[in-house]
């Protein structure tokens, strides 16, 4: 059966001709050597060019990395061999190392050592502690040395090829070959050793077309794999796949498959001549370098191979290698979540094929291993066969110890019971995909949708999504479907189902009706599950490990990722008694995080709305993990129960602010620490409290959190709204300690206290401010105030200092100073008076009193001369004189009552000159406002209308640019393709040059080999 390997292109650069190439272990980086001289280093994952090194002007015809130093060293064809560091660029060294082209270089795996082969026929080795020194010359080949490669077997041999048609095998300590290896009809291009111990392999690739495989200890040869039609450049084991890959001039790249030799696959990417391969021995990714760029692609994926029974036993499968361990006791309550654990595995033994899937069958006593389309059955203690057979896919059952099925072809089921073949399902499908075991047997269809079937082959039903993955839960009444982008949770009726099935309730179409119903939908991409009861833990696409419950998603932690962002790590197991999920990384690194059961049946419960289920869990959860259950209850909605459960006093203020329960956010506060009372924190609280309480009418309270808040401006506005006169005298004077002298300011002046404000001004060092105030509010304070402002300006400008004046000497630039200082009297004299808030529908229009007017209009007196007393009675007499005296007296009374109407009718023609001032000024402002408001209005419109116009402007004169550009670009393409033609046919013209003079060279060189044999013989 053939290899089971998707290949995905992960990387495509156009470039000149690549020649060699290396993949970076750790980055996701690419080597590419240039013919142009140049060295470009690729991120794969991004596809952007990284780095780039120029480094000659001739071709370089070899680069790799050395990891170690944080190096890559290239051969470039003035023979010459540059090291630099591929992090800052820097060159290390430069030196001239042959006197012919070099063709490779290899980096010894563990030394400092180098070694290097060239067309002048010989190898060399360097040692770069000893700053590169060549401390050994091996001469041996009678042609080009065309590579090198060290044996991972005994690092201290290489190999080489040459065009000489051989390979020779050398030791570092001697400048002689051990031994060649001859067989291929024409010259050794490429070579490489078997990347593990357990055989003594060599592949080599030659321009005779084919690639051979050789015993290097019988020195025969293996196996000679045939299908190129052109030199075979470059060859390889792959480091971790069962496949033999080689590269060829006739531009594929093909795959046989290293334990049958068959041929797997062809790859051709359209890039003209394949020049070099790379592997990563950490990863499933292969470079290939072309006449036209070079390729990275990934072959299957890289994720471990492992499976975790209910016991915690660990079977890993490393190649065809299977090592198992015990993951049960080895994570303690003081071991830190995320550290590999010290897991002691030991080898289990071999399987007979490449395993692509490994996993243990429900009571852990047998493990399933896939690949190659084949599967065999082992017993997980000691790794006897149990069954085998062919099959695409394997899967097994949640119930029973010898169920399982198998997808024998795209068209056929078979399901297996106690290891024997019970029953054969053909699905209703045109395609059957994939097999997911579990609860129901579960099959993918081609039409995007999955086939459900119980283990006697009876359809159940067809769910229409597309499954990547499919997760039971252990009783089999909740299942997970996972899909590319999003993951759906079913309920399964486990009873109803086997009873309508029993009665024969089974539609061929449709299956079992109402045998599942959605439940909720999770919006990540699952790539690794567990269910533990109601509770699914699962691993996302983005590195996070969350568990769902009814829905409600929880992170518990971020994962490591690799570098495209993309999670590590499998889940492979959870064990209840230890509270502890597994998992496994790429590297084969087992790791746990705790997960306690106690805490998952808690939130199940709380979900469902079963309270009492969830008081009687909660005293099995540790005291330490309530802060988690509250946080849970409060994003739940149940905030009062998280109250009564949180242990943190912050969390419960929160809450009781958030549930309105101001008495005990109010007891929790003064429980606060004294040394903790001043801190930003505490004083937050106080103000969160204050503006509650505000809300909510309690007015004490919010006093009171105000003031141990220090909240002066809430004290401003809690005092002013309620005329609380000692609050804000008491605020004034602790905002004025509190150095809050804005608050102090605006306290004292609605207590009416100019003074102090005067002061305040003075003490802030604002006396131009001061000297304003004081012209509007205490005008006798003026002249006191401008002498201070004038000798403090002398200090720093004494020009300005002159500049100012006062009324003392300048009274023509202080208009009605004198009546101001009569109505500072008056308000000195009324300031005592205050006026009730019930008062105010009749004092509110004394609110806009003009005082300076008033005073004015009474001829500067202080107030109006108050009305005359009535005359008091004088007894009659009948006297003349005194009858004269009474009528003088009359008259003298009259002339008073006279001008005290003239007065009252003088007062009161101003009184109503000014009424009739301030509704004529009013008028006018209001026809002075509405002009402005329609010349706005029209200004508004007539730039409307111009921003429309300039945008249909803008519109159109963009479209012409893109129609412009976009005939631009066609015209470009046009010529593009006209050059690329003419190019391709001068590169096909030179092609065909280069073959006539590489056929005539090789006629040339077989003829001389030819005399060279004859003289010999």
């Amino acid at each position: 059966m053939p290899l089971k390997i998707d290949i995905k292109k992960k990387l495509s650069a156009r470039s000149e001709r690549v020649k060699s190439v290396d993949i970076h272990p750790n980055e996701t980086w690419a080597l590419a050597a240039l013919y142009s001289g140049k060295v470009h280093l690729w991120d794969y994952e991004t596809t952007a060019l990284y780095k780039s090194f120029a480094v000659s002007d001739l071709p370089i015809r070899c680069a790799k990395f050395i990891i170690r130093k944080n190096w890559f060293i290239c051969a470039s064809d003035d023979m010459k061999l540059r090291v630099f560091n591929f992090n800052t660029g820097e060159k290390v060294k430069e030196w001239e190392a042959h006197s012919d082209y070099i063709r490779t270089v290899e980096v010894h795996p563990t030394l400092p050592y180098i070694i290097s082969s060239s067309d002048d026929m010989s190898v060399k080795l360097w040692d770069w502690d000893k700053n590169f020194a060549n401390t050994q010359i091996f001469e041996g080949h009678n042609h080009y040395v065309m590579m090198c490669k060290f044996n991972p077997k005994d690092t201290n041999t290489f190999a080489t090829a040459s065009l000489d048609r051989t390979i020779k095998v050398w030791g570092l300590s001697s400048p002689h070959p051990h031994y060649s290896l001859e067989g291929h009809e024409r010259g050794v291009n490429c070579i490489d050793y078997y990347p593990s111990g357990d055989k003594p392999y060599l592949l080599s690739g030659a321009d005779d077309n084919t690639v051979k495989i050789w015993d290097y200890q019988t020195k025969s040869v293996v196996q000679t794999l045939e299908g190129h039609t052109n030199n075979v450049c470059a060859v390889m084991f792959h480091p971790k796949l069962p496949i033999i890959i080689a590269c060829s001039e006739d531009s594929t790249v093909r795959m046989w498959q290293a334990a049958t030799y068959r041929a797997e696959t062809t790859l051709n990417y359209g890039m003209e001549r394949a020049w070099a391969l790379a592997a990563s021995n950490t990863s499933n990714k292969i470079a290939i370098g072309y006449d036209e760029g070079c390729v990275v692609i990934e072959l299957g994926n890289d994720d471990p191979v492992a499976s975790m029974d209910g016991t915690g036993k660990v079977v890993i499968a490393k190649n065809s290698d299977i090592i198992t361990g015990s993951a049960k006791g080895v994570a303690s309550d003081d071991s830190v979540d995320g550290e590999r654990l010290p897991i002691s595995f030991r080898d289990l033994g071999s399987t007979e094929i490449y395993p692509s899937s490994l996993k243990h069958n429900c009571n852990g006593r047998f493990i399933a291993v896939c690949g190659d389309g084949e599967f065999i059955i082992y017993t997980s203690q000691s790794l006897r066969n149990k069954a085998f057979g062919s099959a695409l896919d394997f899967c097994w059952s949640s119930s029973k110890t010898g169920d399982y099925a198998i997808r024998e072809s795209i068209s056929r089921i078979k399901i297996y019971a106690d290891f024997k073949e019970s029953k054969i399902v053909k699905p209703a499908t045109a395609s059957a995909e994939a097999l997911y075991g579990g609860h129901l047997l579960g099959v993918k269809g081609s039409d995007d949708a999955i086939l459900f079937y119980d283990w006697d082959g009876n359809f159940i039903r067809k769910i229409d999504v597309e499954p990547i993955a499919v997760y039971w839960s252990d009783g089999g009444d909740m299942v997970l479907i996972a899909t590319e982008e999003s993951a759906f949770v079913l309920q399964h009726d486990v009873s109803g189902t086997a009873s309508k099935v029993t009665m024969g309730q089974v539609s061929a179409e449709e299956g079992v009706d109402g045998s599942f119903d959605l439940l909720y939908e999770i919006g990540d991409k699952v790539t690794s599950g567990k269910w533990v009861g109601d509770c699914f833990i699962y691993t996302n696409g983005a590195g996070r490990l969350n568990y769902s419950v009814a829905g409600q998603i929880q992170t518990l932690v971020h994962l490591e990722t690799g570098n495209s962002g993309v999670t590590v790590h499998n889940i492979i197991g959870y064990l209840a008694k230890e509270d502890r999920v597994y998992l496994i990384d790429k590297s084969n690194n087992v790791v746990s995080y705790k997960v306690m059961l106690a805490m998952l049946q808690y939130q199940t419960a709380v979900v469902r709305g079963d309270f009492d289920a969830a008081n009687e869990l909660l005293p099995m959860i540790p005291e330490t993990e309530y802060l988690t259950v509250a946080r849970f209850l409060e994003a739940q909605g149940f905030k009062e129960e998280a109250m009564s459960v949180t242990p943190d006093n912050d969390h419960k203020f929160d809450l009781a602010c958030e549930l309105g329960q101001l008495d005990i956010a109010l007891s929790l506060m003064s429980e606060v620490d004294a040394e903790e009372a001043e801190s930003t924190d505490t004083q937050a609280k106080w103000k969160k409290l204050s503006d509650l309480a505000l809300n909510k009418g309690m007015f004490d309270l919010a006093e009171s959190a105000a003031e141990s808040s220090s909240d002066f401006s809430g004290l401003l506005l809690l005092y002013s709204s309620m005329g609380n006169k000692a609050g804000m005298e008491k605020l004034a004077a602790s905002a004025r300690e509190g150095g809050r002298f804005n608050v102090a300011f605006l306290a004292y002046f609605m207590l009416s206290n100019v003074e102090t404000c005067i002061e305040l001004l003075k003490e802030t060092d604002r006396l131009p401010e001061a000297a304003f105030f004081a012209r509007t509010y205490l005008p006798s304070k003026v002249e006191e105030i401008v002498t201070e402002w004038k000798s403090s300006l002398a200090k720093v400008s004494e020009s300005a200092a002159n500049s100012l004046t006062s009324p003392s000497t300048n009274a023509d630039m202080f208009p009605d100073f004198d009546v101001a200082l009569t109505v500072e009297q008056m308000f000195q004299q009324n300031r005592g008076k205050t006026i009730p808030a019930s008062k105010y529908l009749e004092a509110r229009g004394d609110l806009e009193m003009d005082l300076i007017e008033m005073v004015k209009a009474n001829g500067g007196a202080g107030a109006v001369s108050p009305p005359a007393p009535p005359p008091a009675a004088v007894p009659v007499s009948d006297d003349d004189d005194a009858g004269d005296d009474n009528a003088e007296e009359e008259q003298r009374l009259e002339a008073a009552r006279i001008e005290a109407e003239r007065l009252a009718a003088d007062e009161k023609a101003a009184a109503e000159k000014l009424v009739a001032e301030k509704v004529a000024a009013e008028k006018a402002a209001a026809e002075k406002a509405a002009a402005e408001k329609a010349a706005a209005e029209k200004a508004a419109a007539e730039k409307a209308a111009a921003e429309k116009l300039a945008a249909e402007k803008a519109a159109a004169e963009k479209l012409a640019a893109e129609k412009a550009a976009a005939e631009k670009l066609e015209e470009e393409r046009k010529r593009k393709e006209a050059e690329e033609a003419a190019a391709a046919a001068a590169a096909a013209k030179k092609a065909e040059e280069e073959a006539a003079a590489a056929a005539a060279a090789e006629a040339a060189e077989d003829e001389a080999l030819a005399d060279e044999f004859t003289d010999d013989w």
